[in-house]
């Protein structure tokens, strides 16, 4: 009776182990759409949400837009009220797959991968693919991925105004580090 409660709890916790996600909220997402000699189109958002499930390769990446932060708020203010619309379309979301992932080939040696989903952003979603370069760090796993968004492909208007100063592609970047709940309590000792 013991030694079948106990293969029980044991399989019991490896399946909960095994079924783990690494997550972060401190994601930290660039875009530029800068073009050469003029202002600088350049944003940050700090509280980037990253979920990495190794068991089914699931990659899910949310911003909330208001979040993006400018040198000039005014900038912040017309890309948030203007183009993005931030009041009707709140976040940016991708959910993917990471192709061939396995966890247990994540070591200190940074690896790229392929990745490919689903960005949804201002109401509009469309595939996208794109390389990501993920590696073991003391905290967690690092992910990092740069990919180009073409304003015309998620109906983002530009004012013809403005038409000239802005690129039609914003140049984007996420870098985070995931963690596990177990890492989490194991790096608050």
């Amino acid at each position: 009776m013991k030694r079948t409660t106990l293969l029980i709890l044991f399989f019991t916790a490896f399946s909960i182990l095994a079924q783990d996600k690494f997550k972060t909220t401190k994601a930290v997402v660039n875009f530029e759409a800068s073009v050469p000699f003029f202002e600088e189109v350049k944003a940050v958002n700090k509280l980037g949400s990253i979920i990495l499930e190794p068991e089914t390769s699931a990659l899910i990446c949310t911003v909330v837009i208001k979040d993006f932060r400018f040198k000039m708020d005014l900038m912040q203010e017309h890309f948030n009220e203007n183009y993005i619309e931030s009041h009707r379309y709140p976040k940016a979301v991708f959910k993917g797959k990471v192709a061939k992932f396995d966890l247990k080939n994540v070591d200190g040696i940074e690896k790229e991968y392929d990745v490919k989903g689903k960005l949804y952003l201002h109401g509009k979603s469309k595939i996208i693919e794109m390389k990501a370069l993920i590696k073991r760090v003391p905290d967690g796993i690092q992910i990092s991925c740069n990919y180009p968004i073409s304003l015309s492909d998620f109906n983002i208007a530009i004012p013809s105004v403005v038409a000239s100063k802005i690129s039609k592609t914003a140049n984007t970047n996420l870098l985070g580090v995931v963690q596990s709940e177990d890492m989490k309590f194991l790096t608050l000792k």
